[in-house]
């Protein structure tokens, strides 16, 4: 009896060039066997999932914030977002006292763990009242303040920090950001910088990379925080860890920054990506 163990790698039927024992997904990516007839192995098969089945995609996460609808499908989920970020077109903007007020008590009555009805009665005032104050949708009496402060045990004046708070935003043209110049430009890729703030806004950062015909697969990036690639031109072949993902346009890609990732081919050149990166509070350029 043949003593070699019988698996992919030794199997004669194989030599006929059948891979009707690899499952299909993987057939396209076998490298070509050869046969030696003198010691009866084959050479090495070369076995990878394609960058489409490499890692399964997770489901999004559903939190306080985001509940999940009946509408949702198996292919594409429907989410419902609780945050209540959307605020009416009549609401007052910039540094408005209205506004600053509406923050300060919104965010001190969730940091106590109160709903609007529990808040509204704790400190004697009706509920409609309370959702107009938290939305800026009305100016509140020194009584209504004084209520507030209590309800919350804060000082009265901790209601209107913020009040002349500059809220900054920087507006760049198409072609005018700061070119990053780093490993990567030296082997032709492109990155130029979407904006930035100051203070702690300053922790996300905005890319816009560009890889043209010049460009090599040379670099790798680690860093602290959470990156998100959304793809706008071309497509590559992207790695972060062991996994690999196949990006095309209109393709997302969200990761932790601290596993090795990028590009691992270009397949159709010239490439456009956005990368944003979020890093932590704590982050020191």
């Amino acid at each position: 009896m043949d003593p070699r163990p019988r698996n992919l790698l030794t199997t004669p039927h194989l030599a006929a060039g059948s891979l009707s024992l690899c499952p299909p997904a993987f057939r396209a990516n076998v490298s070509p066997v050869s046969f030696n007839r003198v010691s009866g192995t084959f050479a090495r098969i070369r076995l990878r999932p394609p960058a489409d089945t490499a890692a399964p995609v997770r489901p999004l996460p559903v939190d306080g914030r985001f509940r999940l609808s009946a509408m949702s499908s198996p292919d594409r989920p429907v989410l419902h977002d609780n945050s209540g970020r959307e605020v009416p077109r009549d609401t007052p903007t910039g540094g408005d006292l209205e506004r600053a007020i509406a923050g300060q008590v919104r965010k001190l009555r969730l940091a106590i763990g109160l709903s609007v009805g529990d808040m509204a009665a704790r400190i004697g005032i009706s509920k409609a009242m309370l959702s107009k104050i938290e939305n800026a949708q009305t100016s509140c009496s020194l009584s209504t303040l004084a209520r507030l402060a209590a309800g919350l045990d804060v000082p009265v004046t901790s209601l209107f920090r913020g009040a002349d708070t500059h809220r900054e935003a920087v507006f760049v043209k198409a072609g005018t950001g700061a070119e990053i110049v780093g490993r990567g430009t030296r082997v032709g890729h492109h990155y130029e910088l979407l904006g930035g703030l100051r203070g702690q806004h300053k922790r996300l950062e905005p890319v816009l990379v560009t890889l043209t015909d010049a460009s090599e697969v040379f670099p790798l990036f680690q860093h602290p925080g959470t990156e998100l690639l959304y793809m706008l031109e071309g497509e590559m072949l992207y790695g972060h860890g062991e996994s690999e993902y196949r990006l095309r346009p209109g393709d997302a890609l969200l990761l932790d920054g601290e596993g090795l990732h990028g590009p691992n081919e270009l397949v159709s050149l010239p490439i456009r990506f956005l990368a944003v990166t979020a890093y932590p509070d704590n982050h020191q350029d």
